[in-house]
């Protein structure tokens, strides 16, 4: 089913006041409830090509999988959402792609990037993320990150080094630990959540959570949610106008109305037979 005028979905991506390039890339298709962004590596060479191969290669196997009939909505193996399955599948295949061109193109040596992204579907959403561009939600006054960093600075605040508001005040906050592109096969993250009526989502790149903190991400979703557009494009104006030291992507999703999946008799029944 298509999920227009289910949710509202809204992308903007900027270069940022200090880069001369734009190595985030970002893509959408609303029919499916996909958003994929992609944050190119800042010290890798040809960062803007891993990002691009990254949101393409997403979107395309996520949209052929998306178009497939299923005969199981949960795999049996992994008891993850078949959505959930599909998305970890594209971003696999992705690593392998960038990591073969790496090897084979002498101008692309080196190159890596992280990854986020997402598919709505039967009143649920699916994420698979690596590394630290990241997703957050907004539940009635409740707003928090639901992805977790694949990086340094993440793994001293589970240990115990730092405290959450110590690591965002942290300037060793972009040393990643996962990255897709840089090693033969890559570990993705993937999490499944229920989706209701009123949630926003927000899809980023570490360009705004490094120059704006969560609380004022929060307030500006809350200032200017009556207009989705301009929720991203004020996260942008403000990560620039906190100095703009990377390229900044926002994503985001609001969820209008319930998108329950039709399931038709033999479905049912099936399902009437397992429980």
């Amino acid at each position: 089913m298509s999920l227009k005028g289910k949710i509202d979905f809204t992308e903007l991506t900027d270069t940022g006041r200090v880069r001369e390039h734009n190595e985030d890339a970002i893509g959408s298709n609303p029919d499916i409830g996909l958003m994929v962004l992609a944050d190119g590596m800042g010290g890798y060479q040809a960062g803007e090509v891993a990002s691009g191969i990254a949101v393409q290669i997403v979107s395309e196997l996520a949209k052929e999988g998306a178009e497939r009939e299923e005969r199981e909505d949960v795999d049996p193996h992994s008891g993850l959402m078949r959505q959930s399955i599909v998305l970890r599948d594209a971003v696999y295949r992705a690593n392998k792609i960038i990591y073969q061109t790496a090897q084979s193109q002498t101008h692309c040596e080196g190159m890596g990037t992280t990854i986020v992204a997402c598919m709505f579907y039967d009143n649920k959403v699916s994420i698979a993320h690596v590394g630290d561009s990241r997703a957050y939600r907004l539940r009635g006054g409740n707003f928090e990150q639901i992805t977790m960093d694949h990086s340094l600075l993440q793994e001293l605040v589970d240990r115990g080094f730092y405290s959450h508001e110590e690591a965002q005040r942290s300037t060793n906050r972009n040393y990643v630990t996962r990255a897709l592109g840089v090693e033969p096969t890559v570990e993705v993250e993937v999490s499944e959540f229920e989706v209701d009526p009123g949630d926003i989502y927000l899809l980023c790149s570490d360009g705004l959570p490094d120059m704006v903190e969560d609380e004022d991400i929060h307030l500006t979703i809350n200032t200017f949610n009556a207009s989705l557009d301009m929720v991203g494009q004020q996260l942008v104006d403000l990560a620039n106008d906190q100095g703009g030291r990377d390229n900044v992507s926002v994503m985001l999703a609001q969820v209008n109305d319930s998108f329950a999946a039709k399931k038709g008799l033999l479905v049912k029944i099936a399902n009437m037979f397992r429980s």
